[in-house]
């Protein structure tokens, strides 16, 4: 991490920040409108300043993260998660998608109202399905 640097561009600091595997994955992505700057779309070359909030969509994930540090080059994952912060909103929201999409590829799906009578005493006289 560089501390004197004021300004990095801002698809070398998804790179560095680990968002993108490649800067080619991360220039691309900022062409396709799937990052912000401070609400506006933004350009590869755009300067990313620290304090700046970031808003990528990479996927089916969406990161709502504030810059804390600037770097040019790509490190550790641990260096790479102090460039920035998550917000406690966004990290909640990506969890539940992910739980929602996990739960509909194994194919469940939540009742939409608690049993009657009839289906609890069907439920109570198979037991316990997954016990076997």
């Amino acid at each position: 991490m560089t501390e004197a640097v004021t300004g990095v561009r801002l698809d070398v600091w998804l790179w560095a920040a680990r968002f993108f595997r490649t800067r080619a994955l991360a220039k691309d992505a900022i062409a396709n409108g799937r990052v912000e700057v401070n609400g506006q779309r933004a350009k590869p070359a755009r300067a990313v300043h620290a304090g700046d909030a970031l808003v990528v969509q990479r996927g089916e994930e969406r990161f709502e993260v504030k810059v804390l540090g600037l770097s040019d080059q790509r490190g550790p994952a641990a260096a790479a998660q102090a460039l920035y912060a998550e917000s406690e909103d966004s990290r909640r929201a990506r969890e539940e998608a992910r739980a929602r999409r996990a739960a509909e590829r194994s194919g469940y799906r939540p009742p939409e109202h608690k049993p009657d009578k009839r289906a609890r005493r069907l439920i109570q006289a198979l037991g316990d399905i997954d016990a076997f």
